[in-house]
């Protein structure tokens, strides 16, 4: 969708719905990039054994065609519940032998590895699901959004609880004006679930037979097997993944984001427990920016101050709660602060509810003006909501389609924002930048680095025992502060692997 359909969704509902007439396909032809609803979609599975897998059963209403993945051990369930579905390790060969045949992909790969699939598949004309988070990089997911716009395909980021009932209820009370005007907001995480803050794997191990570890490896450099970096720990290693912020940011901070119509933070800053050049901190605080913007509903959107905390840090203890009531749930939540009140949600902004908990007995529910998505009031684990909304998106012509709720116009910037809070986390510390970063959204870039500025970031962090004494050997390496903030928002592809160029729109 674009910002202006999203933001008036229930009118586009209306008027859109109205507007479609669903034509059979043997009159259209998948040429037109219509699909009739009564048939079905080829999808193609690229990175089928993880999560992957959750989705594809999610799109099972399909025809699932083909299933790609690097490590076919990993894979094997799959494989075995689809045994007509062709089998790939390069997704490149794949859309060479048999792309004609396919409708649509799944990505749900290693975060780095998400834009390159996902780039090519949409210049094919293929309507694109990916996981979260969107990309790896701020420069990827400029790149999705452009492109998806440019191609015309129905598009989804993986982040589930967009689809749900709550999101919409959030933004309905903070639009409405229940808290009043909302300034601030606080974010976390119980993750990382994973291991973190993790020196280089040291390798020389012998590849498993079913792996292919040079398509793994993708776009990043190349450096030896070690079994550290997967079948799931890839999202402890910066090369691989964007840690508990990438993880896990999509999914909590998409209600703020959505509610308070937010695009490009203006700056950012971080601490964290001792990061190094390998592997994400144990712990982190990103702070963000926005500037004002105009009125939404009844309320006024001024500056906002968004606060982001994993790895077991929290934000101040509302006074509103009382002892023993528990601030979000177990895996996270989200703090709404409004010159009236706050709202207080768990994970995936799930069973909001404002503070104190005694303002629900008798506060009065806004009346609905977002429309929900089928299946959106359910369990977010049972559910297939949020996959349907995107394959019911993908039947639908490019003119009157109603984009599925985290189409890469919405979730392409909001996935921006996200990555770029990992490279605060990156450029900080100790021996980094002692300041807060200026973002320049437009442009993709931080203003306020100098080309002379240096940041020393842990290469060696050693620790054994001798003779009964501590020993420390910790190594700091220099790099010039630009040029790392640079290689980070626009990532070297390697060995081979290629992005399209960034459209022109």
């Amino acid at each position: 969708m674009t910002r202006f359909s999203r933001r008036d969704f229930l009118k586009r509902a209306v008027i859109g719905t109205a507007g479609i007439t669903i034509v059979p396909n043997t009159v259209l032809g998948k040429s037109f990039g219509h699909v009739s609803p009564s048939d079905k979609l080829n999808i193609a599975g690229v990175g089928v054994g993880g999560v992957g897998s959750r989705n594809l059963a999610n799109m099972g209403t399909e025809n699932i065609v083909a299933l790609c993945d690097i490590d076919w051990s990993y894979a094997a369930n799959m494989f075995n519940k689809y045994p007509k579905a062709e089998k790939f390790k390069d997704w490149r060969l794949m859309f060479d032998k048999i792309g004609k045949s396919i409708d649509a992909i799944m990505v749900a790969t290693p975060d780095h590895t998400h834009a390159g699939v996902a780039a090519h598949a949409i210049t094919l004309g293929k309507h694109t699901y990916v996981q979260k988070p969107l990309t790896h990089s701020v420069y990827e997911s400029r790149l999705l959004t452009k492109l998806a716009k440019k191609y015309k395909v129905a598009t989804q980021m993986g982040n589930q609880g967009n689809s749900f009932d709550w999101c919409r209820q959030i933004a309905e009370w903070v639009q409405t004006g229940v808290i009043g005007d909302v300034y601030e907001a606080h974010c976390w995480t119980d993750r990382p679930i994973w291991p973190q803050g993790l020196s280089e794997p040291k390798g020389g191990i012998s590849v498993p037979d079913a792996l292919d570890w040079d398509l793994f490896i993708g776009p990043a450099k190349k450096r030896p097997y070690d079994p550290a970096y997967t079948p799931w720990n890839w999202r402890g290693f910066w090369d691989f993944g964007t840690g508990a912020l990438g993880d896990m940011a999509c999914h909590i901070m998409d209600p703020l984001y959505w509610a308070l119509d937010l695009k490009y933070p203006i700056s950012v800053s971080a601490s964290s427990t001792l990061s190094n050049l390998y592997s994400p901190p144990q712990a982190q605080k990103v702070t963000y920016k926005f500037p004002a913007r105009p009125p939404k509903g009844n309320v006024n959107m001024p500056e906002l101050t968004v606060h982001w905390y994993d790895g077991g840090l929290f934000p101040d203890r509302p006074e509103e709660l009382k002892d023993g009531e528990m601030m979000g749930d177990p895996d996270g939540g989200i703090i709404l602060v409004g010159t009236k009140g706050k709202i207080m949600t768990g994970c995936y902004g799930m069973n909001p509810t404002l503070l104190p908990l005694s303002r629900m007995e008798y506060f009065k529910q806004p009346s609905p003006t977002i429309p929900r998505i089928k299946g959106g009031n359910g369990d977010i684990w049972s559910t297939n909501a949020h996959e349907q909304d995107w394959i019911r998106a993908c039947k639908e012509s490019p003119e009157n389609r109603i984009e599925s709720s985290s189409n890469f116009q919405f979730s392409g910037p909001f996935n921006e924002m996200v990555v770029m809070g990992v490279l605060a986390t990156r450029l900080s510390g100790i021996n980094g930048l002692q300041r807060e970063l200026r973002w320049d959204g437009e442009n993709m870039k931080f203003t306020n680095i100098s080309p002379t500025d240096k940041i020393k970031i842990v290469t060696v962090d050693n620790y054994s025992v001798e003779g009964g004494h501590p020993q420390f050997d910790r190594r700091f390496e220099e790099f010039n502060a630009l040029e790392m903030a640079n290689e980070w928002i626009k990532h070297t592809y390697e060995n081979g692997f290629t992005l399209p160029a960034m459209p022109k729109i």
